[in-house]
């Protein structure tokens, strides 16, 4: 028996010491004409007969003992590739991307190094591609340092990022800005902007991230500027787990005494709130009034939030943990393996001097070119923003085909509180000024659920088979406000404070509902074909997304009857306080104000469909040029359910509109290294639900009121796209890109005629921009050897936007000019910024593992808010980023790092202004980031 256990100890030893003594080489061969994987082609090991074969993906994988090899790729009908070089180390894993040519000779052998291969294979993916894009590898992300997509994809050319979240591509805002999921939309935390946040996935989840700047018939039509792809891995190569922990800490906004906030639930940590905020009383719940003199008043008012002035306490740091699991199983010949993956983050801001603000030329003296202020705020806020992200992906891989399930779940809980005190015009052109204090608690949860199931299908084992992929994806989303409680009081002479609601409003408190669905599918078919005696490519397909979304408000006010001294010195805590609570003994104190109940004019439904068919053709004209042909259609619907008063929308037809979407990108090889492209393509922005209704959405504490408009029409933009680019080697290339985009009926977002606090959207003429954008990515190398690990990245747009006015808006821009003051019918696209600047120093050296960089932003003065007649249009400023980061990695397989990032290092401000003639710029809003200090680690095992 001992025997026993001896051998199989000494058999466990050496199995385990055999296994440790080997490493992986793994990656995906490619077609480097149509940039698609290739299945069943050859991978051998040079002098021996270990080979594999690439899966239906064309993903390989060896697993080799350590030593240094030469690597064989070969396929019929292409060129054999030899890379020399490859330096297999016990426990890691080496990804080597091979990109094989089409070659009629029997015989080409092409001979390349590891690394000369791996930086060559990403460029040559954006080299041929007939569009125009930029993208990310798994290996340029893992380069980079970067711990999640926001941080990646600055490097992208033409790409901005907005609030370290949202990105903009071209300087257009995110009207014209979409991104997708693994190739199908997803809507983000807030279901009315076109993109999700980016800062939500880590970055080793990720296969790529493809930023299309020109339209393809295979992508949905409703962009300008870009399509941000982001994929996701299927699984890892082989068991990977990653562990990562943060911090980060504003001097301006951390252990700061005087930071604002509330009594919470016990479940805020995790995003969410446990019912302590919800709505107390049903909302179809009677509300009497005083004059009835009954108990049933005071014991409605008396079960509101009583809490209602914000508290001051030290504030904490942001921190952030996360965690990533995966492996893969042989299941006879098939594989299955999974993808998990949560973050956590808990990020606390105070803005210490938040500044809001309104403001209206003077209305009787043309001749005086001041504007005069109708509402002024300045305060003090405090957010605490939890958000957590879960994702879990299984994939079952078999020689013809994938089957893949990936779940996500992103929660979010935001908190704030804040103290505000404010000026306000009672007549509204600037007479009549009273102070007010403003308290203000609010949360606000969110959260989406996607679910993605997909299946990719060779439909043979011939040469060329059709290719078939089809997706399905349900997503829920829900955006909560729950319990928002805004306590104004106006202030005295003698200092004393009471409510007054002709001067602001009634104390409110509030809830917003919004729910909604989205389902989309979609097919796609792929086959080669030979064209003209050369290879072509045919893509077919079809795709059906349908949204529903249900949005309502409940609101209830509160007012004073008799003696209200209880609120004379300012503590708005005494209004709802038990003890000064109205009743039928006394007919005295805080009472519900009556008919409050739920109002069918603060709700709406809202359903969206979109049928599309795509076809599109690529093919070779010549042995330089390549071209693709495609035509995309898609049949949009809007239906709307809701209320104005005596009018009643019962799913209301608001858009019906069959389009046709054709798109051409050409490319032409001057050599090698030299393209010449040019590109057309037409595209769409629709009307959010939010915007194409008669929804009234109120900021209590801003005093902005958005209406909806239900008249919207889409706006439709005809692309083109001219570009010259030269690649050079490890990574470097130079572009210059020229563009044109021609918009006919642009969505903008407006003052209403002569009210400063209300904001609309509406279709306010056509516009056109044109622009031309440089890219260098350059190694500084050339000076000296020793610097060919540092490289500049550099991108600068300058674009051009002008709107010819619609008649209405240029009559009122006239009727209210200053004297002196020329309108011109032409202005600049709101959302447009006139140019955008990246440039980052960056430094890589994968032999010790160290990463680090100074990166550089800015983006012009950009019409945010379009203004009409006595109101000005209002300008987001520039905003100087200038980040720093630097990442080093330990260890003999360099399974842990350490990262530090410093951002805004300028301490920059983000500031939008009133703009008019020869006045100084007014505030319209202000607020003041700091500079941040985030230090991170990761450990992988």
């Amino acid at each position: 028996m001992k025997n026993i256990q001896n051998v199989l100890t000494f058999v466990f030893f050496l199995t385990t010491c055999l296994s440790f003594a080997q490493g992986i080489v793994t990656g995906t061969i490619i077609d480097d004409e149509f940039s698609e994987p290739m299945a069943f082609s050859n991978v051998l090991v040079k002098g021996t007969s270990v080979g594999v074969s690439s899966d239906f993906d064309g993903k390989y994988q060896l697993e080799l003992e350590e030593g240094t090899y030469t690597l064989v790729f070969s396929f019929v009908g292409y060129t054999t590739k030899e890379v020399t070089g490859v330096v297999i180390k016990s426990g890691e894993t080496i990804v080597l991307d091979i990109l094989l040519e089409t070659n009629s000779l029997d015989t080409v052998l092409i001979t390349t190094s590891t690394k000369r291969n791996t930086e060559s294979s990403v460029l040559n993916l954006q080299k041929k591609s007939v569009v125009v894009m930029d993208g990310l590898s798994a290996q340029a992300i893992k380069s980079s340092g970067a711990s999640n997509v926001a941080s990646a994809v600055k490097s992208v050319p033409g790409v901005s990022i907005q609030g370290g979240k949202y990105v903009f591509v071209r300087g257009l805002g995110d009207r014209y800005t979409k991104s997708i999921l693994n190739g199908i939309d997803i809507p983000g935390l807030d279901p009315d902007r076109n993109t999700i946040q980016m800062d939500l996935f880590p970055t080793n989840i990720l296969e790529n991230v493809i930023v299309l700047k020109s339209a393809s018939a295979e992508y949905p039509a409703d962009f300008t500027g870009g399509i941000i792809n982001i994929v996701t891995k299927d699984f890892p190569t082989k068991a990977e787990y990653t562990l990562s922990l943060g911090m980060g800490y504003n001097p301006d906004m951390h252990f700061n005494n005087n930071y604002l906030t509330s009594t919470g639930s016990d479940t805020d940590i995790f995003g969410f709130d446990d019912g302590t905020r919800d709505l107390p009383i049903h909302r179809y719940q009677q509300i009497p009034g005083t004059f009835e003199d009954r108990l049933l008043l005071t014991t409605l008012t008396d079960r509101f939030s009583k809490e209602l002035r914000a508290k001051q306490q030290s504030s904490g740091m942001n921190f952030d943990f996360g965690f990533t699991l995966g492996n893969q199983y042989d299941i006879g010949d098939d594989k299955l393996g999974y993808l998990a993956s949560f973050s956590y983050k808990n990020e606390t801001v105070f803005y210490k001097n938040r500044e809001d603000g309104a403001f209206v030329k003077n209305f009787s003296d043309s001749s005086n070119n001041e504007l005069n202020s109708v509402f002024d705020s300045k305060g003090a806020e405090g957010t605490n923003n939890v958000i957590l992200n879960g994702m879990l992906g299984l994939t079952y891989k078999t020689d013809l085909s994938k089957y893949k399930v990936n779940l996500l779940h992103i929660q979010n809980g935001e908190s704030s509180a804040g103290f505000y005190e404010q000026i306000i015009s009672q007549d509204g052109v600037g007479g009549g000024l009273e102070p007010l204090t403003k308290n203000a608690i609010t949360y606000t949860e969110r959260s989406v659920t996607n679910l993605l199931i997909s299946g990719k299908h060779r439909l043979s084992n011939k040469e060329n088979p059709f290719n078939l992929e089809w997706k399905i994806a349900p997503t829920f989303s829900k955006v909560m406000d729950k319990d928002h409680r805004i306590t104004p009081l106006q202030q005295a002479d003698n200092g004393d404070s009471f409510i007054s609601p002709s001067a602001s409003t009634f104390p409110i408190q509030l809830w917003r509902n919004l729910v909604e669905e989205s389902w989309s599918g979609k097919v796609d078919l792929d086959k080669n074909i030979e064209l003209f005696g050369r290879s072509a490519k045919l893509k077919f397909g079809a795709s059906y997304t349908y949204k529903f979304r249900d949005f309502s408000i409940d609101d209830y006010t509160f007012n004073i009857t008799g003696d209200d001294a209880f609120i004379a010195s300012g503590d708005v805590d005494q209004l709802l306080n038990s003890n000064n609570i109205w009743n039928p003994t006394t007919d005295n104190g805080s009472y519900l104000v009556f008919g409050d109940q739920f109002n069918a004019n603060d709700a709406y439904e809202g359903e969206q469909s979109i049928a599309a068919t795509y076809f599109s053709a690529e093919f070779n004209l010549s042995e330089k040029f390549k071209t693709v042909f495609g035509i995309r259609t898609e049949y949009f619907n809007s239906y709307y359910t809701g209320q104005n008063n005596s009018t009643v929308f019962d799913r209301e037809p608001i858009l019906d509109e069959f389009d046709f979407f054709p798109s051409a990108n050409l490319i032409y090889a001057i050599n090698d290294d030299i393209n010449l492209r040019a590109s057309y393509g037409r595209t769409t922005a629709r009307p959010s639900f939010k915007e194409a209704s008669v929804a009234q959405i109120f900021d209590p504490i801003t005093s902005r009121l958005f209406i909806g408009n239900i008249s919207l029409s889409p706006t439709y933009i005809n692309n083109f796209d001219l570009r010259f680019e030269r690649y050079g080697n490890n990574g470097q290339m130079f572009a210059i890109s020229g563009f044109y985009k021609d918009f006919t009926d642009p969505i903008e977002q407006s003052f209403f005629l002569q009210a400063p606090t209300q904001i609309t959207v509406d279709n306010l003429g056509n516009a056109k921009v044109y622009g031309v954008e440089f890219e260098l990515r350059q190694r500084l190398g050339f000076i000296s050897e020793g610097l060919n690990n540092l490289k500049v990245n550099a991108n600068v747009s300058l674009i051009k936007s002008e709107l010819s006015m619609s008649d209405g808006e240029f009559e009122s821009r006239s009727l209210a000019a200053r004297d002196g003051e020329t309108i011109d019918r032409v202005r600049d696209l709101q959302g447009q910024a006139p140019y955008l600047i990246n440039v980052g120093l960056d430094y890589n050296n994968s032999d010790i593992g160290l990463q680090t960089g100074l990166f550089y932003n800015i983006q012009g003065s950009t019409l945010e808010v379009v203004g009409v007649g006595l109101v000005p249009d209002v300008y987001t400023q520039s905003f100087n980023s200038l980040n720093f980061t630097i990442n080093k990695s330990f260890g003999e397989s360099k399974n842990s790092s350490i990262d530090l990032k410093v951002t805004n290092i300028l301490g920059s401000e983000r500031l939008s202004e009133y703009e008019s003639y020869k006045a100084a710029n007014q505030t319209f809003s202000l607020r003041d980031p700091g500079t941040e200090i985030s230090l991170g680690y990761s450990f992988k095992f």
